[in-house]
C-alpha cells in the first residue's frame, strides 16, 4: 500500500481534502519501494517525514524476483536488504527516476556498485549501528565453538552424560592465548576489547596495510598473513567480502594453523572456501570453526559441514538483537530521506 498519512494530514489543515486534490499531492511526493518487512523505526521515520510514499513487501521472506522487477519501476528510492542482487537488470526495471539505493546492511556485496556508479545513483548502508552486536555474537559463538557447548548440551539431552572424565568434552581457552583479526575495522577493535579481559597474551592482525590508530586501541600488532595463520589460535575473520578476499581462507591458509587453532566468521561466508574449511576440520588439520555466514545462505541442510562436531554453524544472525535491527531500519530510513533531498546522507558509500 502506498501511503503518507503525514502528507494527508497537512492538506487536511489547509483545506478540506477532496479525493482527487489527495491522488494530486501523493503524485507530486518521490516514490519509494521498500523491499521487506523491515523493523518498525525505520518505517515511522518514512511514514512519518510526509516526503515519499512507499509501498512495502510486507513479509519476513524475500520478495519474489520477479515482484521485485514490477514493483521498483518508477522508483525513485529504493529501501532493500541483503538478500536483494541490486544489479544492472533491476536498475533497468527502476528506470531513470532512480536516484537513490539505501541497503539495511553494512555489507554492500550484494550491490553492482559499477552499475550504480555509472547512473549516478548514491548510496546509503548501515555500518557503525550493529559493531556492539556483531562483536558480542563473535565472542559467544567463538567461546562456543572453542568450549564445545553445542556438543556439551547434545550429550546432556541425549544421555551422553555419564561419569566424570578427564578430558571428556575438553576444550581451548582463552587465557594466554593469541587471537588473530583478518580485516582490522570497528568491528575487529570491538571484539578484541571484549576478549582482553579473558587475559588474552596478544592480539595480532593483517590488512590491505597496516591500521595503527585502531591498532593502538587494542595494542594489536601488524602481521603478513602468513604470520597469522601460523601465530593464531583464535582467529576472527571480520574483513568484507572482496575480489580479494574472496575464498582467502582456503587449504593454503588452513595448513599453516595450528592444530588447536580456531576459526570463526562473522562476516561473508564467500571469505571461506568451505570444501577447504571442510577437509581442515575432518582431518583434524585444525581444531574447530564457528559459522554465522555461509555460501549459499541457507546452508542446505545435507551440507557435509552439518556432520562435524567440531563445526557450530549458526543463521546469520549476528546483528540480530532488537536495539540493532531497529537502529540499521532507521539508518536506512533517514539515509533515503537525505540523499532523495539531495542532502549528505548520515552514511553514504562513496563509490
Amino acid at each position: 500500500m502506498w501511503c503518507s498519512r503525514t502528507a494527508l494530514g497537512r492538506l487536511q489543515k489547509i483545506a478540506p481534502c477532496t479525493v482527487t486534490g489527495f491522488h494530486r499531492a501523493m503524485s507530486t511526493l518521490p516514490k519509494v519501494y521498500v523491499t521487506r518487512k523491515v523493523p518498525p523505526d525505520g518505517l515511522d521515520i518514512l511514514r512519518k517525514s510526509g516526503q515519499v510514499q512507499f509501498e512495502t513487501w510486507d513479509s519476513d521472506d524475500p520478495v519474489p524476483r520477479v515482484e521485485l522487477l514490477k514493483k521498483v519501476k518508477g522508483c525513485d528510492g529504493i529501501l532493500c536488504v541483503l538478500t536483494e542482487k541490486i544489479d544492472a537488470q533491476l536498475l533497468d526495471a527502476a528506470g531513470p527516476n532512480l536516484k537513490v539505493l539505501s541497503t539495511m546492511s553494512v555489507g554492500f556485496d550484494h550491490l553492482s556498485l559499477d552499475e550504480l556508479k555509472k547512473r549516478g545513483i548514491r548510496v546509503g548502508y548501515t555500518p557503525d549501528v550493529l559493531t556492539d552486536a556483531v562483536a558480542e555474537l563473535t565472542v559467544a559463538l567463538l567461546l562456543t565453538t572453542s568450549r564445545r557447548l553445542v556438543e556439551a548440551t547434545h550429550e546432556a539431552k541425549t544421555g551422553g552424560w555419564g561419569t566424570w572424565r578427564t578430558l571428556w568434552l575438553c576444550g581451548h581457552e582463552l587465557a594466554n592465548s593469541t587471537v588473530g583479526i583478518l580485516g582490522l575495522g570497528r568491528i575487529g577493535v570491538a571484539i578484541a576489547e571484549r576478549l582482553k579481559p579473558f587475559k588474552v597474551k596478544k592480539f595480532i592482525y593483517t590488512d590491505v596495510e597496516p591500521r595503527p590508530q585502531l591498532a593502538n586501541m587494542i595494542e594489536a600488532e601488524y602481521v603478513s598473513l602468513d604470520e597469522l595463520a601460523k601465530q593464531s589460535d583464535f582467529l576472527a575473520i571480520c574483513c568484507a567480502l572482496t575480489p580479494e578476499t574472496h575464498g582467502i581462507c582456503n587449504w593454503n591458509l588452513f595448513s599453516k594453523m595450528k592444530k588447536n587453532a580456531i576459526l570463526i566468521n562473522t562476516s561473508r561466508g564467500g571469505v571461506v572456501n568451505q570444501e577447504d574449511l571442510y577437509e581442515a576440520l575432518s582431518t583434524g588439520l585444525i581444531a574447530g570453526a564457528g559459522l554465522d555466514v555461509t555460501t549459499p545462505e541457507p546452508l542446505p541442510t545435507h551440507h557435509p559441514l552439518f556432520t562435524l562436531k567440531n563445526c557450530v554453524i549458526l543463521p546469520h544472525i549476528a546483528s540480530a538483537s532488537y536495539t540493532t535491527r531497529n537502529a540499521m531500519s532507521a539508518l536506512a530510513a533517514n539515509n533515503l530521506l537525505a540523499g532523495l533531498r539531495g542532502e549528505p546522507m548520515p552514511k553514504e558509500l562513496k563509490l
